[in-house]
């Protein structure tokens, strides 16, 4: 069986990850753990299992809590290895969350059956990546400057999983209940060159294996962040920047689930629900 392509370079990932300032303010965790708290607020469940991954293992909540129960978490760091999976140990989990991992993971359906084996009957697995048309003023920036500066177009902004693909993704892992949505919010900084800063402090500089190995000149990175004032400044001269976090969950199956209608097995027909229009 031949492997998946290497698009991301983990090991560069994780290397910008230890250089990131002790302390230092991560809206984008804040966002998505916020949001994440109102989710499993809304649940009416238990989890005496469950386990949470993400990049900064010290940003991670070491408890949680649903509408029925207060339950702790099993931290986990993400990138903190050769694997895109960390080792989750035996389990099997009541729950399992990934935040901000997907979306730099090289095979994405086989990190999410990896962690779907760790379930238990009717555990839930939620995943939040940045996704949709996340950075999509930056791309649009250096592709620009890419034209003018170097006569062609390379890889600086990693490619995003879409909304519409999410889906069936949570499917193909083998889950049950399926349910995928999106988060859109637009971030403003004051100029380009903040937001690439704020990029670089959060390890989230070019992290493609197939990326430029010679480092981007002051004349490119001035050209982009021309480009990008032109399209995408604001009257008061900063700009946006686009954030879609693409929520994705599904069930471990089980006998107690809500089950599809057998075909042909519907009581009433369409033509008596809706009358005869022949």
């Amino acid at each position: 069986m031949s492997l998946p392509p290497k698009i991301f370079d983990t090991t560069l990932i994780a290397r910008h990850l230890a250089r990131r300032p002790a302390g230092r303010e991560d809206f984008v965790t804040d966002l998505v753990l916020a949001d994440l708290d109102d989710r499993l607020g809304a649940l009416i469940r238990d989890f005496p299992r469950a386990v949470i991954i993400g990049p900064d293992i010290e940003r991670l909540p070491t408890t949680g809590r649903t509408a029925s129960a207060s339950f702790s978490y099993q931290r986990h760091a993400a990138f903190a290895g050769p694997d895109d999976v960390p080792d989750l140990g035996d389990g099997p989990y009541d729950l399992i969350v990934s935040i901000l991992h997907l979306q730099a993971v090289n095979d994405v359906p086989g990190y999410l059956a990896r962690l779907r084996s760790k379930l238990a009957p009717d555990g839930l697995l939620t995943v939040a990546a940045l996704g949709g048309n996340t950075l999509t003023e930056l791309r649009e920036a250096f592709l620009a400057a890419d034209a003018l500066v170097l006569g062609g177009a390379s890889a600086r902004v990693a490619p995003m999983i879409q909304v519409r693909d999410a889906g069936a993704l949570v499917q193909r892992a083998g889950l049950a209940l399926p349910v995928t949505d999106v988060e859109t919010h637009i971030v403003r900084y004051s100029s380009p060159f903040a937001l690439m800063a704020e990029l670089k402090a959060l390890g989230a500089a070019n992290p493609l294996f197939d990326r430029p190995r010679r480092p981007a000149t002051r004349t490119l990175l001035t050209a982009a962040a021309t480009a990008y004032a032109e399209r995408d400044a604001d009257p008061d001269g900063r700009v946006r920047a686009s954030l879609d976090v693409i929520w994705l969950s599904g069930w471990a199956p089980h006998e107690s689930q809500q089950q599809p209608l057998r075909p042909g097995s519907a009581k009433v027909s369409m033509k008596s629900v809706l009358g005869d229009k022949s």
